[in-house]
């Protein structure tokens, strides 16, 4: 699977989606090790590049679908789509993360539209993405209702992040929204 899409919006730079490579592991600690970028996640910034290494190499490698977001072919940000297992893999969840001098360009949005359209061509029986959004995330809820994504409700204590509960909103893509 090798997808290499491009976006068509001239108001934001060329922007790219491929596979990881061991190669990338300085770009990745560019948005790894940063606590804005890592704010809304599980886990907690990379201070060692061991420590990113080994995740792209357990995680990201052999990851269903995980892509860089690059820029000149220099990734600055990740996106990934995890399909659900057995009875439910008609449907998939996503989620991206960008590096912070990169945000506020329509680069997200722009990667998460070519991603939605690669994920419904590469991934068979897919019908549905959603995503989730902390509450207190009001910039990544725009990336995604900008994107396509709908609105579809609170989903209270939903998330464990960093030793707090959190309430997140549950966003979809239906393939039926894409035409």
């Amino acid at each position: 699977m090798n997808h290499d899409e491009k976006n068509q919006n001239p108001k934001t730079p060329t922007i790219t989606l491929r596979k990881f490579t061991l190669s990338d592991v300085d770009a990745f600690m560019s948005w790894a090790a940063d606590p804005r970028v890592t704010r809304f996640q599980r886990r907690d910034p990379y201070s060692d590049p061991a420590d990113a290494l080994a995740y792209i190499t357990t995680h990201i490698l052999p990851h269903p679908w995980y892509r860089a977001i690059c820029i000149d072919n220099t990734p600055v940000g990740s996106i990934s789509v995890k399909p659900a297992p057995g009875e439910d893999r008609h449907r998939a969840s996503i989620g991206y993360r960008l590096a912070y001098d990169y945000w506020g360009k329509g680069i997200a949005t722009e990667a998460l539209k070519l991603t939605i359209k690669a994920a419904f061509e590469e991934l068979d029986h897919l019908e549905r993405l959603e995503a989730i959004a902390d509450v207190d995330n009001p910039a990544s809820q725009r990336v995604l209702e900008k994107a396509g994504f709908k609105e579809e409700g609170i989903l209270r204590k939903y998330v464990r992040l960093k030793g707090e509960t959190r309430d997140m909103v549950m966003f979809s893509f239906l393939l039926s929204d894409a035409v």
